[in-house]
């Protein structure tokens, strides 16, 4: 188990590097993707990030008909839909991650490149999210929006909805859903000739692989049937005990809550805890390669207030949704969740809402 689990944590570590390096070099960003919609008409972003879905949501079903995947064993795939949750928490997310200059994936690559403003967000953060999985406003949380939920007997995964009630099973569902709607999502990226370029294509294919190849790692190479000491079956250096690929919110806070208790024993590395640590890692590599690392502080106090409100509400947001917009966006979607969807268009509207709020402060 010791070495497998070191295999596991290194490809993570690896993979994210790939990640880090790769988004440093294209700027891929769902925030920026948003953001360059809104104030220039330009599409580029929005289409690396549909092509990124659309090809994790291939290579997450693709796995899962060749039987390398159990599509049940992730936490996007429960009967419980926390919509409410998935909602609320994707405004709040979405609106900090404007105020931000950015999601948790892109502090961290920014961090890479030398951005202490980043850091000081990714702090606040992982403080903010750590108190909401276990602390003060985990309390709220749980007495509140997860009051309010539907049961799904089937799971909320559309795969397991759609065999329910037709012939056929899960899995077959799930690649020929995958098919179809990866199939419109490339065609509306790619056909376009502002599609057609090698950045669109390198940042969307790229990210969707890693994230794909990142299921893989923990779904099938770190999954034992019987852990010898419990006897039940694991996934190997994950935090959640499920299968998990790339997410970034809850990892930073227990990258934080790792390095604080280090001397812990009850305190290991993760998956998401080596991922979070690669993509700095990779965007640092790049950005050296590039020659573009440069140190960069706060404009003044109002911009260190800004982000430190943001930061808190993508810490709080993203814990709630249960996941970021790479956590929620491109992985949860992937596996054709319906909380993935329903938080994704939450935190589409709460940057919107951002973006509205920042042209009439500055207006």
């Amino acid at each position: 188990m010791p070495a497998l689990t070191h295999q596991v944590l290194g490809a993570a570590f690896g993979l994210a590097v790939l990640f880090g390096a790769l988004c440093q070099r294209t700027r891929f960003c769902t925030m920026g993707a948003i953001s360059d919609v809104y104030t220039m008409g330009d599409w580029r972003r929005a289409r690396m990030w549909v092509v990124a879905v659309a090809v994790a949501m291939l290579g997450f079903n693709g796995l899962v008909a060749l039987g390398q995947l159990d599509p049940a064993a992730s936490i996007y795939a429960g009967p419980r839909l926390l919509w409410l949750s998935a909602a609320l928490g994707g405004l709040v997310f979405g609106f900090g991650m404007v105020l931000s200059s950015g999601c948790i994936s892109r502090n961290l690559v920014r961090l890479g490149g030398g951005s202490l403003k980043s850091l000081v967000v990714l702090a606040v953060a992982a403080i903010a999210a750590g108190a909401t999985l276990r602390g003060l406003t985990a309390v709220l949380r749980v007495a509140t929006v997860e009051k309010v939920f539907v049961d799904l007997p089937a799971g909320q995964a559309l795969p397991g909805l759609v065999a329910a009630v037709l012939p056929g099973g899960a899995a077959a569902w799930g690649l020929g859903l995958a098919v179809l709607v990866a199939v419109a999502l490339l065609a509306w990226a790619l056909l376009p000739r502002a599609g057609r370029s090698l950045e669109v294509a390198l940042a969307g294919l790229g990210v969707g692989a890693l994230v794909t190849a990142l299921w893989w790692v923990s779904g099938h190479l770190g999954f034992l049937p019987e852990d010898p000491r419990t006897l039940e079956p694991v996934y190997l250096a994950t935090n959640s005990r499920h299968m998990e690929s790339l997410s970034t919110i809850a990892p930073v806070a227990y990258a934080l809550d790792w390095l604080l208790l280090f001397s812990d024993q009850s305190k290991t590395l993760t998956l998401g805890i080596a991922s979070v640590a690669g993509i700095v890692v990779g965007a640092a590599l790049m950005a050296w390669r590039e020659g573009s690392f440069r140190w960069e502080g706060f404009g003044n106090v109002g911009d260190l207030g800004l982000h430190l409100v943001g930061a808190a509400c993508m810490g709080v947001g993203g814990i709630v949704a249960m996941g970021c917009s790479i956590g929620q966006g491109v992985t949860g979607v992937s596996t054709l969740s319906l909380g993935s969807f329903i938080a994704l268009a939450a935190m589409v509207v709460g940057a919107w809402l951002a973006l509205r709020y920042q042209e009439w402060r500055l207006g």
